[in-house]
């Protein structure tokens, strides 16, 4: 029976690719550095705004701890004071969620984005449609540590067989068998097909539909 079902954000609900490589070569253009294509951050994004920072800069054979520094102040300020700047849900994403809340299923979301940011976007476009809902915190290991997914779990007072995991990385396939949940990868975001099924996901989704089929099929067992 499942229960519960857990989200990735970027990538999965919302399309942030345009979003994040605009913070990003903002941030970048501000200190001198060039900035890289659009369609390179979908291999840069899904291990939180640390490594992506680090990888802007090695890819354009600029990295320095000072460069780092900067480049990620600027970039974490800029996004969260503009957190919509080019940002939208997935087509079929509000109905997947309004149709799993009507099935009484408890929803989460889990980013490795900064908690602000991450918070700020769920509210803005999925107004009280999740229990909970955790970016990046301090205190608690990036995905696919499965830390944040364990207090998830606790929370919502499920078990690991009782949710699923949906996301588009193998950052999230990872992150879903660390915790022991199934995984639902998706072919809408940053990653393609290949990936997904080399680490592993249970099932791949290429519409928000085919995961409501799927929950809808487990509760009829």
């Amino acid at each position: 029976m499942i229960k519960a079902v857990i989200f990735d954000l970027d990538g999965t609900l919302v399309d942030t690719l345009h979003s994040i490589a605009h913070f990003a070569n903002s941030a970048l253009k501000h200190y001198g550095y060039d900035e890289i294509e659009t369609q390179k951050y979908r291999y840069l994004v899904g291990n939180g705004a640390d490594n992506l920072v680090r990888g802007m800069l090695k890819t354009i054979d600029k990295y320095t701890e000072e460069g780092f520094e900067n480049v990620r102040a600027l970039y974490n300020k800029s996004y969260d004071d503009n957190f919509m700047h080019l940002t939208t849900a997935y087509d079929g994403i509000s109905e997947l969620i309004s149709s799993l809340r009507a099935m009484g299923i408890k929803l989460a979301v889990l980013s490795n984005k900064p908690h602000s940011t991450t918070k700020k976007i769920v509210e803005a476009l999925f107004p009280e449609q999740f229990d909970i809902c955790y970016g990046k915190r301090e205190d608690i290991p990036r995905k696919p540590d499965p830390t944040a997914v364990f207090s998830i779990l606790k929370e919502l007072g499920v078990s690991a067989d009782e949710c699923v995991y949906v996301g588009d990385t193998s950052t999230d396939m990872q992150t879903g068998h660390n915790a022991k949940l199934f995984t639902i990868g998706v072919l809408w975001g940053f990653r393609d097909r290949q990936e997904l099924e080399e680490y592993g996901a249970d099932i791949i989704a290429s519409t928000p539909f085919e995961i409501l089929e799927y929950i809808v099929r487990a509760m009829m067992g």
